[in-house]
């Protein structure tokens, strides 16, 4: 970081006998099946960069201070564009925020900011507020049912107006007291909920594990309107959460299904589906759309684990650009530019105007290089201060230049973190998988 100081024979000739074999009992050639050849591994390629964009100059707009990060992905739109951080930020302070991921259950709520506080959500299903200066508690609330504590993990939150919303593995939504943490409502929805809630004109709403937009009045929890999507057999562990902006709700669904809906009513406006050539093995088959939408300049930026990436007009529906390009990660959009992390463990910098590519770059995929050990799941990316932050499985936060992708510095926290960092007032975020929450100011 410019400011973190871290630092096959057998199958060959198994397959030939059985190519051999084949000639022993066929009498005639047969004719090819008609129709295009798609190779499975078709989406293993890496990525490479556009000669036709090489001479382009990556410019961001200047890093502004953001006073907080209210909900999952930062704001209802998830465009945080250019955060501002320390040029050299240095631990602060760091706390324990309860139960972290288990063999049963994984932690994945992100924390937010606001009010001078920070709210975590732990495995136990705990939420806590503590300061943001100095890391003290200040409460705590079990926001599921007793009888519903052994099973319900995940969920999320999201702060607006005084409040804060949860979401819970549970099927529950609720919203709590900002101050001291009493529950307000709490109300019932069709299935648990993996992610946090997206809150945007005194609405709350909420993607279920069936395929479900949940629409309720903020005010009271009472039930508005839902929107099922294709009920799938399958999906990633976690969650998506909808993005937001003026009358329209955008969902993410794990069947790949993109959604855009009024918010008043629920009537659809448009959907479309991000779904991509078939993959090589079952995980990468899903379509889920894990990475949260972003919705920037009336345009919709989304991406989906097989493999498809569009920016879409919000409007219409129509598609602006369209690439092939597997992520479960947010994009992160400034400027002209979007960064991606890819499911191949690779950062690219593409072009907002046309999808083509500038730069990639490849991050480490073992955390033991020479042996290959220790796969590395990676998170991110953030941009703040000139710089992209990612985080990895293996305890490592990188940071890489956004303008030509040289990794600019490291720092090793000895955890794993596979829950992005947040930046708010200047402060960076890091909740590691064992539940340890880490201001670097």
């Amino acid at each position: 970081m410019r400011g973190f100081a871290f630092r096959p024979v057998l199958l060959a000739v198994a397959l030939a006998l059985a190519l051999g074999g084949c000639g022993l009992f066929e009498k005639k050639k047969k004719e090819p099946l008609p129709g295009e050849r798609i190779p499975v591994m078709l989406l293993e390629k890496k990525l490479e960069p556009d000669p036709r964009i090489a001479d382009l100059a990556v410019r961001l707009p200047p890093p502004e201070v953001n006073p907080t990060w209210p909900q999952t992905g930062g704001y209802a739109d998830h465009a945080m564009h250019h955060l501002s951080v320390a040029d050299v930020p240095k631990k602060a302070w760091s706390i324990q925020i309860g139960e972290g991921s288990s063999d049963d259950r994984r932690l994945l709520a992100q924390p937010i900011v606001a009010e001078g506080k920070v709210f975590t959500m732990d495995t136990e299903n705990h939420v806590t507020a503590y300061e943001t200066g100095t890391g003290k508690r200040l409460w705590r609330m079990i926001v599921v049912p007793e009888e519903a504590e052994e099973d319900a993990f995940g969920g999320g939150m999201s702060y607006d107006g005084g409040r804060v919303y949860v979401t819970t593995g549970a099927a529950e939504a609720l919203a709590l007291n900002a101050q001291t943490g009493d529950i307000i409502w709490r109300q019932s929805v069709t299935a648990p909920v993996r992610s946090g809630p997206t809150v945007s004109a005194s609405r709350v709403f909420a993607v279920s594990v069936d395929n479900q937009l949940h629409a309720l009045d903020a005010r009271d929890g009472a039930k508005l309107w839902s929107n099922a999507g294709i009920a799938e057999v399958a999906a990633l562990l976690g969650g998506s959460s909808p993005a937001v902006e003026g009358s329209i709700v955008v969902a993410p669904y794990t069947s790949g299904e993109l959604v855009a809906l009024r918010i008043d009513n629920g009537r659809q406006n448009w959907t479309d589906t991000l779904t991509a050539v078939r993959r090589a093995d079952a995980v990468s088959a899903l379509a889920d759309i894990r990475g949260l939408p972003v919705i920037d300049r009336g345009r919709v930026y989304a991406i989906s684990n097989s493999g498809r990436m569009a920016a879409i007009d919000i409007r219409s529906g129509s598609r602006i650009w369209d690439i092939a390009v597997p992520s479960v990660q947010t994009p992160w959009i400034a400027g002209e530019f979007v960064f991606v992390l890819t499911t191949q463990d690779e950062i690219a910098c593409i072009s907002r105007r046309d999808g083509r590519i500038r730069w990639v770059m490849q991050l480490p995929t073992w955390a033991d290089e020479k042996k290959q050990e220790g796969k590395v799941f990676w998170v991110g990316p953030v941009l703040a201060s000139d710089r992209l932050i990612v985080a990895g499985s293996h305890g490592k936060i990188l940071t890489v230049s956004p303008y030509d992708g040289k990794i600019l510095g490291q720092v090793d926290v000895d955890e794993p973190i596979r829950i992005p960092p947040i930046v708010a007032e200047g402060v960076l975020y890091v909740l590691t998988d064992e539940g340890n929450l880490i201001a670097f100011k």
